[in-house]
């Protein structure tokens, strides 16, 4: 959505980069661009015209001049300015002290309320509520049906004692306040503590769409009236939200379509003209497609250093905690990363969402935004679906999978050889990383060892050049006792490698060779004994 603003602002930073000293002909060039990006983003010019005054009175000021990098300085202006802007602090929903909450969903047709309606159910749903949603659209064609099937898939019970229209020829029936009311009782009378009432709208703003609003507000008095607004919009989503608030009045702001590709200056501009707090964002089609909207993570989303904290939520949501509990023990016990735990570790990400959304999250995303674009989501399906054509011991052990095996698994899984060859060279690099990294030997700069398995354990009891480790105390008797731990060391390096063998103990089996010789795996043994 914000690509071309924070492409534009991104750019702009870069010319301060490096200067000990800004003049007023640079801070004077900065806000002139600055602007010119805002108002290309159709941010509305009064706001424009505010924010670049803020930003200028600070940038003029000592708090530039006195910084020992003025060029970050400016940006943490315009950061602190866009968060302002936006909303400041985060803003929730106002609970009622005695159930029901009755939140009131108004805007124009197409702006996707009812939709949202099914997304807002689930997302208080998974917060431990009991939402009941209302139909009381009765006049757009199908709205009721869409309701339920949203209610449905949402897992949220549907109030829609009438049916509505089913196309635009039928004339309306039924009484949408009425609805709203007996909507609300319906919930009292069965205790669900929110109900969320999906209202009518029409293609533009008009007396008889804010008369209708006006009267379901008054006749169920909800806590909160949230303001459903297009993202896309444009510039005409400041007049549109000042009809709103002047007819009906709301609460709050939900923008939708944000995964779109327009410009995204209704977000920067509804906040400021209406004086009402965006609430939620909706990011796609799906019902898990919402999130809260944090003005100070969407600031730094514009100014591309990424939404770390919205990532890290959205991981403890949807991560297999045991899961990650039993892959950081293998991690520890330095046990072989398998294509098993590399299908898992998939799995866990694709429960997250699109990875590319995932990846647009993290600092520096718009540098390659390009290449992201190209990212294709379903290419971690076919990654699935490659290694599932694999028999269990291949994933254990990938280094037994020749050409005729490679050719199986491309049939099996419909894909082409090379892809499977690609795959499995992807797979060898991360492997060898991961055992770096377990056993403290480098795998990545700086990156010490684990606990309990420092570099020394990694090289077997190995000095810098391969000699064997010598004690650094000159004491006698301190030296003696470093002997003595580097001994019983070795010692269990030299059982735990005689550990998986075939015959038990490293013995030879009976066909007179070891299963050290197979250079299996760390843990194979357990599929070996009998």
């Amino acid at each position: 959505m914000f690509n071309s603003l924070s492409d534009r602002l991104t750019s702009t930073f870069k010319n301060l980069k490096g200067k000990g000293r800004l003049t007023d002909a640079d801070i004077d060039a900065t806000a002139r661009e600055i602007r010119r990006a805002l108002l290309d983003a159709d941010v509305a010019v009064p706001v424009v015209r505010e924010f670049i005054g803020q930003v200028k009175e600070r940038a003029l000021g000592s708090e530039v001049s006195q910084a020992l990098n003025p060029g970050q300085q400016v940006v943490k202006i315009v950061n602190d300015e866009l968060v302002q802007i936006l909303g400041g602090d985060t803003r929730r929903i106002s609970l009622a002290k005695n159930p029901p909450t009755v939140i009131m969903l108004v805007g124009l047709q197409g702006a996707g309320k009812t939709t949202l309606a099914g997304k807002l159910s689930k997302h208080l749903k998974d917060q431990g509520h009991t939402p009941l949603l209302v139909a009381a659209d009765l006049q757009r064609p199908n709205a009721v049906k869409q309701l339920q099937v949203n209610g449905e898939r949402a897992g949220v019970p549907v109030f829609a004692p009438h049916p509505g229209v089913s196309s635009e020829f039928e004339a309306a029936t039924g009484d949408p306040v009425q609805v709203a009311r007996d909507g609300v009782a319906e919930a009292r009378n069965r205790q669900y503590d929110v109900v969320i009432v999906d209202t009518a709208g029409r293609l533009g703003v008009d007396a008889e769409l804010m008369e209708q609003a006006a009267n379901i507000r008054t006749a169920v008095q909800p806590d909160e009236v949230l303001f459903v607004i297009d993202a896309m919009i444009g510039q005409d989503a400041v007049a549109t939200a000042q009809a709103f608030n002047d007819g009906v009045g709301f609460t709050g702001v939900v923008l939708t379509k944000l995964d779109g590709d327009a410009r995204g200056g209704a977000a920067l501009s509804v906040r400021s003209v209406t004086g009402k707090p965006v609430m939620f964002a909706s990011t796609g089609e799906a019902l898990t497609d919402f999130e809260v909207f944090h003005p100070d993570r969407m600031a730094s989303r514009i100014l591309d250093m990424g939404d770390v904290m919205s990532l890290i939520e959205q991981a403890e949501r949807s991560w297999d905690k045991a899961e990650a509990q039993k892959m950081a023990q293998k991690f520890v016990d330095q046990e072989d990363f398998t294509l098993d735990d590399f299908l898992n570790q998939m799995q866990q990400l694709k429960k997250m969402g699109s990875m590319k959304k995932l990846l647009m999250m993290m600092p520096g995303a718009q540098g390659m935004r390009q290449q992201l674009e190209q990212f294709d989501d379903r290419q971690i399906d076919r990654i699935e679906a490659i290694i599932r054509s694999m028999t269990p011991h291949e994933r254990v052990a990938p280094k037994i999978i020749n050409g005729s095996r490679r050719a199986r698994i491309a049939k099996g899984s419909g894909v082409h050889v090379s892809e499977v060859n690609g795959l499995l060279e992807r797979f060898g690099q991360a492997q060898k990383m991961m055992k770096k990294m377990a056993a403290g030997g480098g795998g990545m700069p700086g990156m010490p060892g684990m606990p309990g398995m420092g570099a020394g354990a990694a090289r077997k009891g190995k000095g810098k050049k391969g000699k064997a480790q010598k004690p650094r105390s000159g004491n006698p008797a301190k030296a003696a006792a470093e002997m003595k731990a580097l001994e019983e060391r070795r010692q269990r390096s030299a059982q735990q490698a005689t550990g998986a063998a075939f015959g038990r103990d490293g013995q030879l089996g009976q066909d007179g060779f070891s299963a050290e010789d197979l250079n299996l795996p760390k843990g194979f043994e357990k599929f070996l004994r009998d």
